[in-house]
């Protein structure tokens, strides 16, 4: 019973938390304002600025926002206990991520949609934009080529996945051509769609599908540059003919994943089934294991507040909502939503694995000591593969789900294609962010050529294959640089919130400290776990790592200095008047 009273005092939580804490954001800080011009009405055409249905831009950022951030980071940060991953993940996401991303959303809207590094440069100054870009484009380059190696773990670790999820391209496809050329019923639409797309997970379940080595180049790097052409591609199309309506039936398959686990727990604590395994804190870590400050907040990303999504939010998002209003439910809404998935995640991993773990001898471990066998060591460590960091939430989901009817091998399948189908979403959308970053300096620089929409989306392929392959034909080369990406990401979360801080102080009054807290929260811990780090890699005499790692860390505080100069010299808005919507 201890499992449903968590679960639901969570869910609860956030419902209370969007009801009064996100509509004072939305009524009293930012003001949002239904006849306000929208940059998806104003610069709309037709491919990258188009105006969507609040539930249909819900489900493409939810589903580029959460990828597997918090299904890894949860299953790994539970190693301190499961405590301090749920209050991180509760209060963190009420408190700081959903207000990053909120804001972040609608200070993008209010400068035609422009990213976040280029807002920086209107209420910082011009320096501070290459600075953001050189942040921005170093993370995205890692996340590109990073997630084209976390799809290809995962189709050889669940090769019953990748039938369902290449097939969703042509179901999504359709999705698109039938509401938006032939004007069908979104629900209906929605739900032939979604059938369609549990159709092929059985399909996949009987047909497992993998790929050998060809041309001297191995499984892994083959699915990589077949990913990449198809980010390529996706991110070249218009938002509304593949990346919008595969988000949007993605975030349906999640919705009911979701209901499944919810509908488990209830079922498996009402029968006494699912207790709490994991400690609530743990006082025997693993060898290894990094100190929970300052590390716990940086690895737990995604489900508490997460730098990844001030880049999605001003990126792709904010050129496809349609009223002001609507940033309330996508923003803010969204990130409590994935809040309450990182939820789910600590049960699955807390007490879900507890339920049956397998030993390949056929032993089965049982209560605590199934959870002690799978948290015997540090996940996070570098040497452990993405299938050991994801095999507790999967195992505990299957375990979960099973009491409610579902066979093992289908609830292991359903995992599979639901992680593979996020990462797949978080990959298009991070090529085309990295489109609009390329595209928004070219044209800084004055270079039109690099402007140009195929040009730009070409230049960050490239760059990431580039990076992928630099360590060999397994494309696995941006794990050289991953060690950075925890605190690079958290490092863009507060130089966002600082960006919106700095929007608010314009507007006058004390608004300002609803973001300025968390900017100067996220900025000390942020720079606490990059000092640690580099102290990691000197001793490791990782001078790659050193180098890039101390750039960073050095354009961060260079930037964070410029902001401060910055607010102190705003005395009074200086902000044009909102345009109204004159087509209202």
């Amino acid at each position: 019973m201890d499992t449903l009273l968590l679960m639901l005092i969570c869910g609860g939580g956030y419902l209370v938390a969007y009801h009064t804490y996100g509509r004072f954001l939305a009524k009293k800080i930012f003001k949002l304002n239904k006849n306000a011009l929208v940059p998806s009405a104003e610069l709309q055409d037709g491919i990258d600025y188009v105006p969507a249905r609040k539930g249909i831009i819900f489900g493409h950022h939810y589903t580029s926002i959460a990828g597997t951030g918090p299904i890894v980071g949860p299953a790994i940060g539970i190693i301190w206990g499961w405590l301090p991953a749920i209050l991180w993940v509760f209060l963190g996401s009420i408190f700081m991520g959903a207000v990053h991303d909120f804001g972040s959303l609608v200070v993008s809207m209010r400068n035609q949609g422009k990213s976040i590094s280029e807002v920086a440069a209107k209420y910082i100054n011009i320096r501070v934009r290459f600075i953001f870009f050189a942040i921005v484009f170093l993370s995205l380059l890692i996340v590109i080529a990073i997630f084209g190696v976390v799809i290809a773990a995962v189709f050889t670790r669940f090769p019953t996945a990748v039938i369902p999820v290449w097939l969703q391209i042509p179901i999504a496809v359709a999705l698109g051509f039938a509401v938006y050329k032939r004007g069908a019923s979104v629900p209906v639409a929605t739900a032939i769609a979604v059938v369609g797309m549990y159709l092929c997970i059985a399909v996949g379940s009987w047909l497992p599908c993998g790929l050998g080595t060809a041309f001297g180049i191995p499984a892994t790097g083959l699915w990589v540059i077949i990913l990449l052409i198809y980010a390529w591609v996706a991110s070249t199309l218009p938002v509304t003919t593949l990346l919008q309506p595969r988000d949007y039936i993605n975030a349906w398959q999640l919705f009911i994943a979701m209901g499944l686990l919810v509908g488990g727990t209830v079922v498996a604590s009402l029968t006494d089934k699912l207790p709490l395994a994991a400690p609530a804190i743990n006082p025997s870590l693993p060898t290894n294991t990094p100190p929970i400050w300052p590390f716990m907040f940086v690895i737990i990303a995604c489900g508490a507040i997460s730098g990844f999504h001030s880049l999605v939010a001003s990126g792709t998002t904010a050129k496809q909502v349609a009223k002001e209003p609507d940033c309330q439910f996508v923003g803010y809404g969204s990130m409590l939503l994935e809040g309450f998935l990182a939820v789910l995640v600590i049960i699955c991993v807390a007490a879900g694995v507890a339920m049956a773990v397998k030993l390949d001898n056929g032993t089965i471990l049982t209560g605590q000591a199934a959870w002690q066998h799978q948290y015997s060591s540090w996940l996070g460590a570098k040497g452990m593969g993405l299938s050991d960091k994801i095999a507790p939430v999967v195992i505990g989901a299957a375990n979960i789900m099973g009491t409610l009817g579902l066979p093992e091998t289908v609830g292991i399948t359903l995992m599979g294609v639901f992680i593979a189908s996020f990462s797949g979403t978080t990959l298009d959308t991070s090529v085309r962010i990295q489109r609009y970053v390329i595209s928004e300096l070219a044209a800084d620089l004055r270079i039109p050529f690099l402007a140009n929409r195929w040009a730009a989306t070409t230049f960050a392929v490239l760059t990431a294959a580039a990076l992928a392959f630099a360590t060999g034909a397994d494309g696995t080369g941006a794990m050289k640089l991953w060690p950075l990406f925890g605190t690079s990401n958290q490092l863009l979360a507060a130089l966002a919130l600082l960006v919106v801080t700095l929007y608010l102080k314009r507007k006058g009054g004390f608004k300002f400290i609803i973001t300025a807290v968390p900017c100067l929260i996220m900025l000390v811990i942020t720079n606490w776990a990059m000092v640690k780090n580099e102290t990691i890699f000197l001793a490791d005499k990782n001078w790659l790592l050193v180098t890039i790692g101390a750039g960073i860390f050095a354009l961060a505080l260079w930037m964070t200095a410029e902001a401060f100069m910055a607010f102190f010299s705003v005395t009074h808005s200086t902000e044009p008047p909102q345009k109204a919507d004159v087509s209202t």
